[in-house]
């Protein structure tokens, strides 16, 4: 065996056999059969008999459903098809742990299950075609980790909070993140996760434009309908038949932030697409999102989007694409007042409801002065525990109670203290600008698709000043997932080995 033989085998960790791949295939399934055993008893002993008879129909499936999944991901580890177990992430975060969640037993982590198990998989399936790295400032993250115990251990009164911040906002930051760096090795691998998420996305917007026309919520359990039945706040005028919808994520301001985030993975998938049937299909995507955003009547998720367009003419990479996207942006604000003039009169009139606008402002006061009383920890990691702590707080503009002050970064500040918001903040920026590197260093194909994850990425920090956008289990988890997507050191490195290699060819050639 040559010297250059044993170095190669040297480099190949995890893919000598397929052992590793069979053991994690293997442990999926005994695990996933033990939970879907486990799950129908030991819900029916915590929960009691009455509780049980309403969420039967959540559990009767759970056995079949875990099966299920676990067939899907094991398959998914053994064809390593990365991008499509990061996407099954996303729907995992929304459909099962959000969606079939909330009306009994609230958010659960089984899509955080799921990133830690792919990531485990990756991690011992590493080689030179599937490299493994760890995340940009891991001790920043480790720092912003240790901060939130304290705060989460003291707002989880009851097992939806526990479940809910932790678990899936807190350390699911950090996985979906790694997930997301792990995946993107080149333009290609970034390619095919975008226009998964962007089909994804257009199935949401396709599932709120049929819940707007018919009333119907399509998969819904019968105490998921009745759930959103109960939900009358979503009446956009009242005692009209005209009613904001919110597909999936069940709040309309919700889907309008995942939707106006998403218009601009399907804007840089169109612009960066070479061929006319991938243009053709990614308009088509965008036509589907737009008229979906507007069924939300989201004030601030269009705001969002408006600055996520403009972030997006900065950053495109071409002029010409600049021109096309403003040209893009005056001919979408036609068709839609044209196609749907009542809808687009009603988000207008929408928009400057003043009482919304003073119970928005009044819930920001509110969170300030619990801030101010609790500067260091906070009130609690807890949607509960701020509705019930800040209460004593709460100023004359906000005459209800809230859950939560509809800004997320009040939010981590008034639950968790300003630490924990200053990591999160220097987090977010950290990833900005390592997202900004890769841009600088790429290529203008690159450059295109990098530039919809960072427009996309502006939009939900632009939104999240007036919901909860980074402070959302399924919404974080997206965020984070195409904030490691582009800003992974993956990418820094291919074009730092394909520019060597270019020049080694042209010194070879020169000699």
């Amino acid at each position: 065996m040559t010297s250059m033989q044993m170095d190669d085998k040297q480099r190949v960790k995890g893919i000598s056999s397929a052992f590793p791949f069979t053991l994690i295939f293997l442990t999926v399934i005994a695990l996933s059969l033990g939970a879907g055993m486990l799950i129908p008893a030991i819900t029916y002993s915590k929960l009691g008999t009455e509780l049980w008879t309403i969420s039967h129909d959540l559990i009767g499936p759970a056995f079949w459903g875990w099966i299920i999944g676990a067939i899907v991901m094991a398959l998914i580890i053994l064809l390593r098809l990365d991008e499509l177990a990061a996407t099954f992430v996303i729907v995992v975060h929304l459909y099962v742990d959000w969606y079939l969640g909330v009306p009994v037993v609230g958010m659960t982590v089984v899509g955080e299950i799921a990133a830690l198990m792919f990531l485990f998989a990756f991690f011992l399936a590493r080689s030179p075609r599937h490299p493994w790295v760890k995340p940009p400032a891991l001790w920043l993250w480790i720092l912003f980790l240790v901060l939130a115990i304290f705060p989460a251990i003291r707002g989880a009164t009851n097992f939806i909070d526990a479940a809910y911040y932790y678990p899936n906002v807190i350390f699911g930051a950090l996985t979906t993140f790694c997930l997301g760096t792990v995946i993107a090795r080149d333009s290609a691998s970034v390619r095919r996760l975008f226009s998964m998420l962007a089909c994804f996305a257009t199935l949401i917007a396709a599932h709120t434009i049929i819940e707007a026309v018919t009333g119907v919520s399509l998969l819904a359990t019968q105490n998921q309908q009745a759930f959103l039945a109960s939900k009358s706040n979503y009446q956009l005028i009242s005692g009209s038949d005209i009613d904001r919808v919110g597909s999936f994520f069940t709040d309309p301001n919700w889907d309008g932030v995942f939707l106006g985030m998403m218009l601009f993975i399907s804007l840089g998938l169109f612009f960066e697409s070479s061929s006319l049937p991938g243009r053709a299909l990614y308009l088509a995507e965008v036509l589907l999102i737009l008229p979906a955003l507007l069924f939300t009547y989201s004030a601030g998720a269009w705001i969002a989007a408006i600055a996520g367009m403009i972030t997006l003419v900065i950053v495109i990479g071409r002029a010409r694409y600049s021109v096309l996207l403003l040209l893009f942006c005056i001919a979408a604000a036609i068709l839609l007042s044209v196609v749907f003039p009542l809808q687009t009169a009603l988000l207008l009139q929408h928009a400057n409801n003043p009482s919304e606008a003073s119970l928005r402002i009044g819930a920001w006061q509110t969170a300030v002065r619990v801030i101010a009383a609790f500067p260091l920890t906070g009130v609690g990691l807890g949607l509960q525990t701020y509705l019930l702590d800040a209460n004593p707080y709460r100023v004359p503009a906000q005459y209800i109670p809230l859950a939560h002050p509809h800004n997320s970064y009040l939010e981590l500040g008034a639950m968790g203290g300003l630490p924990m918001l200053l990591v999160f903040i220097a987090l977010l920026s950290m990833a900005l600008w390592l997202a900004l590197r890769n841009w600088r260093l790429a290529d203008v194909r690159t450059r295109i698709l990098l530039g919809g994850g960072i427009a996309a990425v502006s939009a939900l920090s632009i939104n999240s000043l007036t919901i909860n956008g980074w402070t959302l289990p399924p919404l974080a988890a997206t965020g984070w997932l195409i904030l490691g997507v582009i800003s992974s050191p993956l990418l820094a490195q291919k074009r730092k080995s394909t520019s060597e290699q270019v020049k080694n060819n042209n010194t070879t050639s020169y000699f």
